[in-house]
């Protein structure tokens, strides 16, 4: 569980990917959006949601920076929305 914290504190993305992304966490869906971005036959726990979500998040943000034609911003967002709210629940969990 560090390990996986201290990769997401490092995580830098550009700001206004992270802007559009924190406006979306209010409307994130746990059942709706996780479900179609993690393509799994149940719904994960919090913990692997993260790791899940980390590996399809760096495969994106790969095409961004190599100005790939399959780049969809707005997945990417969607991306991380999800990795977003999922790290909330996995911190409230920790505190809880």
């Amino acid at each position: 569980m560090t390990d996986l914290m201290t990769l997401l504190n490092a995580l830098r993305r550009p700001r206004l990917l992270i802007r559009a992304a924190r406006f979306g966490l209010t409307h994130y869906s746990r059942d709706r959006d996780l479900t179609r971005l993690v393509q799994d036959e149940k719904l994960p726990g919090p913990g692997r949601a993260v790791t899940q979500l980390m590996n399809v998040e760096n495969d994106m943000e790969e095409k961004r920076k190599t100005g790939d034609a399959s780049y969809s911003i707005a997945r990417h967002v969607e991306l991380l929305v999800a990795l977003m709210a999922e790290i909330q629940i996995l911190r409230s969990r920790r505190a809880g």
